[in-house]
């Protein structure tokens, strides 16, 4: 089976900067596999989110969609991919234009990519707003108007009102009190199950990490030092910087 998104020996290099962010990164997704990509504060995940998004373009390497590398200069094949490739980031509030009403948030995707008029959408994003867990007159109202974890539930809705085949998230529920947190975590495993996707989540979350995701893929200052099954990296690591990761997460005394 052909993975539908690969990174292969992929390295960025900012303009004007002698080091590499990322360095020989190569990683595999699985078809309805989720991946997270976990490190510390500047370890390159972000960046990798970008280069899996076709936001940045690696310096070398190659990053390929189902199989064929990803090229801004083939329109069709890039809209396929916009489809088929949706993004929930770390900020609800931000993420959201605050001047449109939720409605024509969350319908944009249908929208710009040719897929619904503004009279078909409707009853996509009705039917994927309610999925979610919102009131009924969410559509009509703006972003100012609900709880931070409200607000990642629309964001949520507009990835995936298009029924993407994959859904990268940009740590997700960091931004989130403990107990919202989890209805979040529970309500992207439902969809996940639901809906077939594909999730690759970057995330300092380790239990997020172990709730979500059965691969783990761990970076540390822009290369992967260990990666595989998350039980297995999480449970068992090779390598000092994934334990020290682990040692680190704040544990109840006994």
């Amino acid at each position: 089976m052909t993975p539908v998104l690969e990174l292969e020996n992929v390295a960025l290099r900012h303009r004007g900067s002698t080091a590499n962010v990322v360095e020989d990164v190569s990683l595999t997704v699985e078809a309805g596999h989720s991946l997270a990509l976990v490190g510390e504060s500047g370890a390159g995940k972000t960046t990798l989110l970008r280069l899996l998004l076709g936001l940045s373009r690696p310096t070398c390497g190659s990053v390929r969609f189902d199989g064929a590398g990803l090229s801004p200069r083939d329109r069709t094949r890039m809209r396929d991919f916009r489809r088929s490739v949706q993004c929930v980031f770390q900020d609800p509030y931000s993420s959201l234009d605050p001047r449109r009403r939720v409605g024509a948030i969350v319908a944009e995707p249908l929208r710009s990519l040719g897929l619904d008029t503004r009279a078909t959408a409707a009853p996509k994003v009705a039917a994927t707003l309610e999925r979610v867990g919102l009131p009924a007159d969410t559509a009509d109202r703006y972003p100012h108007e609900f709880s931070g974890g409200q607000r990642q539930r629309i964001a949520i809705a507009r990835a995936t009102v298009c029924h993407p085949r994959v859904l990268l998230a940009d740590e997700p529920v960091s931004a989130l009190d403990v107990t919202t947190r989890v209805k979040v975590v529970d309500l992207i495993a439902e969809l996940k199950q639901e809906q077939g996707l594909t999730l690759v989540m970057v995330s300092h979350d380790l239990s997020v990490v172990a709730s979500l995701c059965e691969r783990t893929a761990v970076l540390e200052r822009g290369h992967i030092v260990e990666q595989g099954d998350t039980a297995q990296v999480l449970g068992a690591p090779t390598h000092p910087y994934t334990r020290r990761l682990i040692d680190s997460v704040p544990r109840l005394p006994a």
